[in-house]
């Protein structure tokens, strides 16, 4: 059973939104759920007017919580004019970067929204290990920037995402968290979607590797009395499917060009904001996870993976 509350159909609005500003990034992870790089930013993403009124209908929705991703989202043109339409309404903001441009200008802006949750991907004990894993980020600016946040009481959080490369490196990572005043030290198994799903066979870490490294975490929090927290993931991506299926959440996704998806994983579009409202989007949602199409997909998806390379596609339900 669902927490009362926690289900799609107990609310008159999500409790929170994902939001994908832009799938451009500086970056090209080898294991990037959403294929993001420096020329992948698609060609009907929101306009600035078309976002900032997006903006304005989730502070008019009451919506409390909003998550920013990508690609990059600290490398869109208008962001900061997002945070502060946002910040003004009472939003709480998270946002998941690479960090690569949050100077000490960038780090006091995000200090005067007040924004709850900075999460910086580190995904190595070295430059060498995370810069082979995230060609076009960089080892040390993302630590800089972690320090920075840190200093100013924001409390970041540290991302590791493990792979056969660098899941022997995970406690270590920890005692880096550690070091740099992380509050989380937040990981899971690699999902296989995106340019993750494409080199599954050569990069995913084997169940028996995450297992001792789950281990190795556990031993590592203890020392430190889970300072900072580690949280660790427990599904991968079919289970997460499977799950939300059964129990969906109250929120919604909102992709680069305003499309309204269910799920990272699920590549059907159940509304168009370019077109329609929230208001009128949300309802949409919650009758989306009971769809036949869409549940036959998280059924197939159990076994047939090739499904899960679809994942960043909109197909309409």
């Amino acid at each position: 059973m669902h927490r009362r509350g926690a289900s799609v159909g107990d609310y008159g609005a999500p409790l929170f939104l994902a939001w994908q500003l832009t799938n451009r990034c500086t970056g090209r992870c080898l294991h990037c759920c959403e294929e993001s790089g420096p020329s992948s930013g698609w060609k009907d993403e929101l306009s600035r007017d078309q976002a900032l009124d997006l903006a304005r209908q989730i502070v008019k929705m009451g919506i409390a919580y909003v998550a920013f991703g990508g690609g990059e989202p600290m490398e869109c043109p208008h962001v900061w004019e997002i945070f502060e339409i946002l910040h003004e309404g009472g939003v709480e903001i998270k946002i998941e970067t690479n960090g690569l441009v949050i100077d000490d200008k960038a780090a006091d802006r995000l200090k005067a929204l007040k924004v709850a949750c900075v999460q910086i991907s580190i995904d190595g004990v070295s430059a060498k290990t995370h810069e082979k894993l995230r060609p076009g980020s960089a080892f040390q600016p993302a630590l800089d920037s972690i320090d920075r946040l840190a200093d100013r009481g924001l409390e970041p959080e540290l991302v590791f995402i493990p792979t056969k490369l660098n899941v022997d490196e995970a406690p270590n990572v920890y005692e880096l968290a550690a070091k740099h005043a992380v509050r989380t030290f937040l990981t899971g198994p690699m999902m296989r979607l995106g340019r993750a799903a494409l080199s599954w066979d050569t990069l995913a870490a084997t169940p028996e590797q995450w297992e001792s490294a789950v281990k190795a975490l556990n031993e590592s929090a203890q020392r430190h009395a889970n300072k900072p927290r580690l949280a660790v993931y427990p599904w991968g991506i079919q289970q997460e499917m499977a799950t939300r299926a059964a129990s969906p959440q109250a929120m919604m996704l909102v992709v680069p060009n305003g499309k309204v998806k269910l799920l990272n994983a699920l590549p059907f579009s159940v509304a168009d904001l370019k077109k329609e409202t929230l208001a009128q989007a949300w309802p949409k949602v919650g009758a989306a996870w009971k769809n036949p199409k869409v549940l036959d997909f998280v059924r197939k998806a159990q076994t047939d993976t090739k499904l899960l390379t679809h994942a960043n596609e909109c197909w309409e339900v």
